[in-house]
């Protein structure tokens, strides 16, 4: 299990080879509109992002895929839908599909492209780790990608961009627990401004980040 563990670390972090660092899910629009301008708006940006938008999606999708036999052509299916702009499905897919061709060639997964939650969901099953441990890792990594991407583009130091992720730890660990043991019928999300700022970001005319 500890093998697993370092193991499951590697494959969710944000440096692993999906391109992660390209995409800001419509962040780079908000930090542009002076929506999130400094530590405090990101944190409350990412907050409802992984509570309520594509944080908590995926974070059940994966749950879902991590379950024995679990239907992945369903769940990349669902993961499909829930993308409700075009910058967002890319996001998904491309990273999915990146994901899914590493870690076959470390552990001999399936290579198949799928959507990212749906790709590591299907890759980490049998690490014998806890789901909820395994989706906080997901989150985590999601989280500090975001993070990241604010410390390219705003004036915020690496500093304060590490103490906004260690504060999201607590909320972090409470999703994990609630979509280790979540349904189909707990999918579904409500972060609008999020939602409006991918769809926004699609016209910029100068960017950093792919959405």
């Amino acid at each position: 299990m500890e093998a697993g563990r370092l193991l499951a670390v590697q494959l969710l972090s944000p440096a692993f080879p999906t391109g992660a660092f390209a995409y800001a899910q419509g962040l780079e629009w908000a930090m542009d509109s002076g929506a999130v301008r400094d530590g405090a708006t990101l944190a409350r940006w990412i907050v409802d992002v992984l509570e309520y938008g594509s944080g908590w999606s995926d974070a059940v999708i994966l749950s879902l895929a991590l379950q024995d036999g679990a239907h992945h052509g369903a769940l990349a299916d669902l993961a499909r839908a829930m993308c409700l702009t075009a910058e967002r499905f890319t996001e998904v897919m491309e990273q999915g599909a990146a994901f899914a061709r590493v870690a076959a060639g470390l552990m001999g997964a399936d290579a198949s492209p799928a959507p990212l939650p749906v790709a590591v969901g299907r890759a980490c099953a049998g690490l014998g780790l806890p789901a909820a441990e395994m989706i906080g890792l997901y989150l985590h990594g999601q989280a500090l990608a975001l993070v990241q991407a604010a410390v390219r583009f705003l004036p915020l130091g690496q500093g304060e961009g590490q103490q906004v992720l260690a504060d999201l730890a607590p909320l972090i660990l409470r999703l994990s627990a609630r979509a280790a043991v979540a349904s189909e019928d707990d999918l579904g999300g409500c972060a609008i401004g999020a939602e409006i700022a991918q769809a926004r970001h699609e016209t910029m005319e100068t960017r950093i980040f792919r959405t």
